[in-house]
């Protein structure tokens, strides 16, 4: 596209021989979906993009599909009775789970910028951006020391005994029993098996803390892990998704791997076939219980991985025109069907122990850490060759829990690198120094009463606050950017406008869900324990401002940017790009359509 212009004053120019001279501008334009982008405008959204689409898919399936997947659904689904608890999973996840998925995909992907950058759409929001960093920040105070938990346990499976099969260790107390020796029933609540022990006093020490006041010094064997994960963890995130989506080809397609392997031994088990019965006995009389629907709620909360603001800053690297519907599909459908793939392997074994030390199968069914550290070990020893299937169940923990850890990495690094500008030069050095802060935190949990602190952080963290990010940044895009706007976005980017289904989950029943579940959060919380252990008041009031500072951000950068914005309201709730529409008295938010 040519541009001719004159002179300011509306005089030709001439040149000394006296010919007119033309000032011609070249504008260069690129048209995509019946949009034209000009030179400026394609030159702001210059931005680092994933090297093929396969990375992006792997490293969102590689984070949403975790620990949680192998160690809390298959025990939800046998406890709120069995195949009838995926009725309401499956119910919760079309209404909620899936358009929530798809709406932080497309918010990320059209604003190509972190949690808090996006919004520009909408600036009195942005504090649920912060709300949402902090809180990934958070849960990585904690979760990398299940990673530094699975490292050691891999390391010690490289013997020809494994340490958790026997009595006769330094850690074991006289309470032992050797189940293999002695054949002594599970449900003997007087004795303490070989590998409950060795986890509580063989790993964490337990034994040398009086509770969270009596931490003692960090544990050199568990530091030494946890400084290999963060090694590994900076060096899969320093040069941003170029290195990071390499990484994941082996971290999120291991997982599948090892469990399909471990499926084929464990139903070859006497025993295997009853405990996957149990897993998928229908009891429809349950479907009549709230608690029942309210876990698969919860479940369904906190399974796909929304409001840690890393769906933001995946789909950010994004090109534009991907179909980032297609993409929220595929990639929600296949963590959930990881986690009820997932419960054959947890249950065959499960049958097998039930059988084998011949107690009722909700004697040995567990979840938590509980099962994938004490429980399924237990359940390996006894194979021939445990040794090795040892092994390769301590990679499978290790690749599922790194891909999530570096998910939530990515959201902080690159939540804050958009927001501070100055930092995208340096994003190696801070990279460095968040993985560097984080390892320094999670050293309090690696100390002989470190599993308190992970308890606590555990409890706070990410429980109502998580519930409560993810609402205000529901209201934020259908009330106040607009529904209608999104799906314009939407449109724009993949040439498709979202149906009414997805309009009105967005508009009405995903927020009515999620007010809901933060309501029900509050009326049913619990003080943390640790199994007879009960935490202090101080312990739980600093676990509930550690709560309060992430969902602080929201009211406190509200009011920050009302205090700062000329215009006030209406410079607050429009987009940024669209403020000079304020200056003119157009406002489109105040006008009732």
């Amino acid at each position: 596209q040519w541009r001719l212009g004159s002179a300011a004053n509306g005089s030709e120019p001439v040149d000394p021989n006296g010919r007119v001279v033309c000032q011609v501008e070249l504008i260069l334009v690129k048209e995509h979906n019946g949009v034209q982008f000009t030179a400026s405008t394609l030159a702001n959204q210059e931005r680092e993009t994933w090297g093929k689409k396969i990375d992006f898919l792997l490293s969102v399936i590689g984070f949403a599909v975790d620990l949680a997947n192998v160690w809390r659904f298959p025990y939800l689904c046998y406890k709120n009775g069995g195949g009838a608890f995926l009725v309401p999973y499956m119910f919760f996840m079309v209404i909620a789970g899936m358009p929530l998925f798809y709406m932080e995909l497309a918010l990320g992907q059209y604003n190509r910028e972190g949690a808090a950058g996006v919004w520009k759409i909408c600036p009195i929001f942005k504090g649920v951006g912060f709300t949402v960093i902090l809180i990934s920040l958070y849960v990585g105070f904690y979760y990398n020391v299940i990673i530094a938990w699975a490292l050691f346990y891999l390391f010690s499976s490289f013997t020809g005994d494994l340490p958790w099969v026997h009595c006769n260790n330094t850690w074991n107390s006289p309470n032992c029993s050797d189940l293999w020796a002695f054949n002594t029933s599970l449900n003997d609540s007087h004795k303490s098996t070989p590998a409950a022990e060795y986890f509580e006093r063989g790993v964490l020490h337990l034994q040398d803390s009086e509770g969270i006041a009596d931490l003692g010094l960090p544990r050199w064997q568990l530091t030494s892990c946890l400084g290999v994960v963060i090694v590994v963890l900076y060096f899969s995130l320093w040069k941003g998704v170029k290195t990071s989506g390499k990484v994941v080809w082996i971290t999120a397609t291991m997982p599948y791997l090892v469990l399909t392997v471990l499926l084929l031994r464990g139903v070859t088990l006497p025993g295997a076939i009853d405990g996957i019965k149990a897993y998928l006995s229908v009891d429809f009389l349950r479907l009549c219980e709230a608690q029942v629907w309210i876990e698969a709620a919860t479940q369904i909360c906190f399974s796909l991985g929304v409001g840690f603001g890393v769906l933001i800053a995946f789909s950010s690297y994004n090109k534009f025109s991907n179909n980032c519907y297609r993409d929220a599909i595929i990639t929600s459908s296949i963590n959930s069907l990881t986690s009820f793939f997932s419960g054959f392997v947890i249950f065959s074994f499960l049958g097998y122990m039930s059988q084998k030390h011949n107690v009722p199968l909700d004697k040995v069914a567990t979840d938590g850490p509980g099962l994938v550290f004490i429980i399924y070990p237990e359940a390996i020893a006894t194979l021939p060759g445990s040794s090795v299937w040892a092994v390769i169940f301590f990679i499978m923990l290790l690749t599922l829990g790194i891909d999530s850890a570096m998910g939530g990495m990515e959201s902080v690094i690159t939540g804050l690198i958009d927001e501070f500008k100055f930092l995208h030069k340096h994003r190696e050095l801070f990279t460095l120094f968040i993985v560097v802060s984080t390892f320094l935190i999670s050293l309090f949990c690696v100390t002989n009463g470190g599993i308190y602190v992970f308890t606590l952080l555990d409890h706070f963290a990410a429980g109502t606050s998580i519930l409560f990010g993810v609402l205000i940044e529901a209201i934020g895009i259908a009330w106040f950017y607009g529904v209608d706007r999104f799906s314009d976005d939407i449109e724009e980017m993949i040439g498709q406008r979202p149906g009414l289904y997805w309009r009105l989950c967005w508009k009405f029943v995903s927020p009515c869900f999620l007010l809901f579940m933060v309501v029900v959060s509050f009326a049913t919380f619990n003080p943390p324990n640790y199994a007879t252990y009960t935490f202090p008041m101080w312990a739980n009031v600093i676990g509930w401002c550690l709560a309060i500072s992430s969902m602080s951000m929201v009211p406190l950068y509200a009011i920050y940017k009302m205090c700062t914005l000329p215009g006030k309201l209406a410079y607050a709730i429009t987009p940024e790009h669209e403020h000079h529409l304020v200056d003119n008295g157009e406002v489109r938010r105040f006008t009732v359509s």
